[in-house]
Formats: structure tokens, sequence, C-alpha cells
């Protein structure tokens, strides 16, 4: 799975994919966050994050290669001769044209081929089953970098307010001891 910024200028968005729809339903990867210490750049603030993942027919990795979720057309037209599984499960499908030619192409695997061997095929035409998966998902959060002397400052001042509290209720407690005692005289 290709996860990449969406460009150079922004690179708190994300784009995530080609994927396949019905094996990733939830997405989670790490997010390393910057040091504030170190650059001075950086700030304790909140931060928001987008990701976008794109899943459907005709998308293509980075590399340049077709996602599997695509109908994938004959390179040359003529006969099939061979169809092998390769063992990841990729379908290796061996096409002969008039001249002779031979041509070698990969379906990747969890596709549902089409033809079988001994098929006239023409250029293009689909050897698998188009699976008609599309769609666009995106999400977005927020990544709150928190200086840690800001918690403790807050827990102590949280402690502060709870034993006022407590001293309060004990004061009143008091004051309603010596109220009674006065009006026993």
């Amino acid at each position: 799975m290709f996860i990449s910024p969406y460009s150079t200028e922004l690179d708190n968005i994300l784009v995530v994919g080609p994927i396949a729809g019905k094996t990733h339903q939830e997405l989670i990867f790490p997010v390393v966050a910057p040091d504030p210490e170190k650059n001075s750049e950086v700030k304790y603030l909140t931060y928001p994050m987008y990701a976008g993942g794109n899943r459907g027919r005709g998308q293509v990795y980075p590399t340049g290669e077709k996602s599997n979720i695509n109908a994938f057309g004959a390179v040359q037209a003529g006969q099939i001769s061979e169809i092998s599984t390769a063992e990841k499960g990729e379908n290796n499908i061996t096409i002969i044209n008039s001249n002779g030619n031979k041509t070698s192409q990969v379906v990747p695997a969890g596709l549902t081929l089409l033809v079988k061997q001994g098929d006239l095929v023409k250029v293009d035409q689909p050897l698998n089953i188009d699976p008609n998966a599309g769609g666009f998902g995106q999400e977005e959060t927020e990544i709150v970098l928190q200086n840690p002397s800001r918690i403790v400052g807050y827990l102590a001042f949280c402690f502060c307010v709870l034993l006022t509290q407590v001293f309060l209720i004990l004061k009143k407690k008091q004051y309603e001891k010596v109220q009674a005692a006065e009006l026993n005289f």
C-alpha cells in the first residue's frame, strides 16, 4: 500500500492507495510528530491532518503499475496458448499472434479470468471480469502536540481545586458545629 503526500507544499495531506475495498475497511498508519524542542518552527498547537484513500477502476500505483482492481486488456491480438498460475496467485497469460510472436501478460491475483486456453483475443479485449469497485474515502482529524509541563501543571491545578473544595467542606462542617453549639446555650 502506498502512502504519499498530496503536494510538496502541504505535507499534512496524505493520499493512500489504491487499496482493495473489501479487505481494507480501516487504515491505521503511524505518524511521527516533530519535536518543538529541536525545531523552533514547530509550536505546541493543534495541527489538522487530512487523509484520502482512492479505490477503484483506473487506479495506478506510483510505480506506474495498474492496481488489481482494474480490467486488464490483451496487449496483442492472437490466440491464448497458455495460462499458468504463479505462487502469489497471479495468472500469467501467453498470447501467440498470427506471426508466431509470443507475448506474456500478468493478471494480478484475486481477479476472475474471462478467457481460457485456446481462446482468440483482440487487442485490449478484457482478460478478466471488471471488478467495478470504485470510490474515494477521506478523513479529517487533528494531532495535538502537547507540552509535558502543561500536563503536569494541569494536574497540579486539578489537585489544588480538589484540595480547596475539601477544605471548604470541612470549614462548612466546622461552622455548622459552632452554630449547633451556640443554639444549645
